[in-house]
């Protein structure tokens, strides 16, 4: 294919990332929303993130389990246009049964919230499908040295997305007259505020998929590409895999039932639902170094699994995707809560917002993941080594404007400032990272501790923009790991590659921990898991470097 050729179809290709973006984004606005129209606790509303990011796991692992049972790959069989159509396809009947899901629901309808749930897991499956089949058709769209660089430019347009997201969802759900908490929540009450808008909200949403389906089939440039790698069974794996899905399911399972009585929780019930939601996390952790250690000794069976850096990889996507969402996830709640009554300030020690006062703050958050992916596309036009310290500057606060563009007169002068000298340390960290990998892991992993630990024990708008932060030093680092996870996998490549799409699971699970810890303790100590989070990523760097020395790499 021609390099005109090729833009063209990564033209037409990079709609879906736009589209992931602001389905994922505009959760961060949905779930405060949730919280007050069905009369949930946070963790409840957390529970948006499990389905749609739940799907992502389940989604990989039924296509790796369907290629286990045939010995051929599912999605290379269709080729990875079509995998991408199909999804389009699965993710607009999600968004289409919204409609009839919650049709005349009303507020404090919690079943509702449920069919919620459902719509936006068969959404989120559509997007596995997707992502599954879209992240190797990038690199597969010319020079593979300058794949990861493709792959940043196509995760700016999806971070421009989320940017635009949660203010879309926004003024489509409340409108654009901000209202204070007590008005907002007497409106719901009044059923002035309704699910109506989402219902039609979702319509449009379904009808865009079905155009972009159709879109991909009927475009002429953008070919059905298949890999050529044959595919490599690893039944040992798969049955890990299945065990762990069935350990989730369980404690999941088991906290859901303790809700469906409708009475209030006792403290003993609330610290069970806390202990199963830490061993479904102990689940992951243990059945991924469990499937290394088996696969070190006898590798046969296990796949990708034997090499470190896989497994390293593999709980460094689960934590930082997890994180990523976490901090976003649970912002509005800890921006609407009252810690003091009498001057109406939240545990920051801000006037307390509500839903629709919260919605640019998310855009802030997901615009910064924007920012640090503009700047990691930048290699991908080839600009001098003098031009590119420039852009290094420059296209930071170019994509900073774009987000107060889209934002225009909802920050103060001092909200921009402080923004600013943020984007600014992120800049600083990219100049010293050198465009090395495991630097820029490094660098920007205790960014994001001394960032979470700023926000925890801060308060005023130097703990707020604090947490907003973690969205610029999120931004970089999913081409990173995946670059360093996969490197010297040879005939498992693209096996190491759908084991890390399924660690998207750390969306589903960590949010949700997050909000029951936030529910047990308090909204700002929950935090906590964000900074261990980072914790590990850090880790994640000098553990990953060591194994890819004793392997020559």
């Amino acid at each position: 294919m021609s390099s005109k050729n090729n833009q063209s179809a990564l033209t037409t290709l990079v709609t879906v990332f736009f589209f992931w973006g602001f389905i994922a984004a505009s959760n961060g606005v949905f779930i405060p929303f949730c919280k007050t129209y069905f009369n949930i606790d946070q963790f409840q509303s957390q529970l948006v993130d499990f389905a749609f990011y739940g799907a992502y796991y389940l989604g990989a692992l039924f296509l790796f389990v369907m290629s286990s049972s045939i010995k051929k790959d599912v999605l290379n069989n269709w080729g990875y246009k079509k995998g991408i159509i199909y999804g389009l396809l699965v993710s607009a009947l999600g968004a289409l049964l919204m409609y009839p899901f919650i049709d005349e629901a009303q507020q404090g309808d919690t079943p509702v919230f449920y069919l919620v749930l459902l719509a936006l897991f068969i959404v989120g499956l559509g997007f596995s499908l997707q992502q599954t089949a879209a992240n190797p058709f990038v690199y597969s769209l010319g020079d593979p040295n300058k794949g990861s660089q493709r792959l940043n430019l196509a995760g700016g347009v999806n971070s421009f997305g989320t940017t635009i997201g949660p203010i879309v969802i926004a003024l489509i759900i409340f409108g654009s007259t901000p209202l204070s908490g007590d008005e907002l929540n007497q409106m719901i009450k009044n059923n002035e505020i309704t699910l109506n808008t989402v219902q039609l909200l979702y319509i449009g949403v379904g009808v865009l998929f079905l155009a972009a389906a159709a879109l991909f089939h009927f475009s002429k440039k953008l070919k059905n590409t298949k890999s050529n790698d044959s595919f490599e069974p690893a039944n040992k794996a798969k049955n890990t895999l299945v065990g762990l899905t069935i350990i989730i399911a369980v404690c999941f399972g088991v906290i859901f039932n303790t809700y469906s009585n409708g009475k209030e929780a006792t403290a003993a019930v609330e610290n069970t639902r806390l202990i199963l939601l830490f061993v479904a996390l102990l689940a992951v952790v243990v059945s991924v170094f469990f499937a290394n250690s088996r696969a070190s000794k006898t590798p046969k069976g296990w796949g990708a699994m034997k090499y470190p850096q896989l497994v390293l990889g593999m709980l460094a996507i689960f934590t930082y995707v997890g994180v990523e969402v976490t901090i976003q996830s649970n912002l509005g709640e800890l921006l609407k809560s009252v810690a003091d009554k009498v001057n109406n300030l939240n545990p920051l020690g801000l006037k307390v917002m509500n839903d629709a006062e919260i919605a640019p703050f998310i855009s802030l958050y997901w615009g910064g993941l924007m920012i640090g992916r503009w700047v990691g596309a930048i290699t991908v036009f080839n600009p001098s080594k003098g031009l590119k310290k420039w852009l290094l500057i420059l296209v930071p606060y170019v994509a900073f404007g774009v987000i107060l563009l889209v934002n225009f007169g909802k920050y103060s002068s001092n909200e921009i400032l402080l923004f600013s000298i943020c984007v600014a340390t992120q800049i600083g960290g990219f100049f010293l990272a050198k465009d090395n990998p495991i630097a820029t892991l490094k660098i920007f992993s205790i960014l994001g501790i001394l960032s979470m630990l700023i926000g925890v024990f801060g308060s005023g708008q130097l703990a707020l923009f604090a947490l907003l932060s973690g969205g610029l030093f999120c931004s970089i680092m999913w081409p990173c790991i995946f670059a360093l996870s996969i490197t010297g996998l040879g005939k498992y490549t693209a096996q190491g590659s759908a084991f890390l799409i399924m660690m998207i699971l750390g969306g589903a699970i960590i949010p949700p921990l997050q909000g029951k810890l936030a529910d047990i303790f308090s909204i700002q100590s929950s935090y906590w898991i964000a900074v261990i989070c980072f914790v590990y990523l850090l880790f994640y760097t000098f553990k990953t470097k060591t194994a890819l020395q004793k392997q020559g790499l």
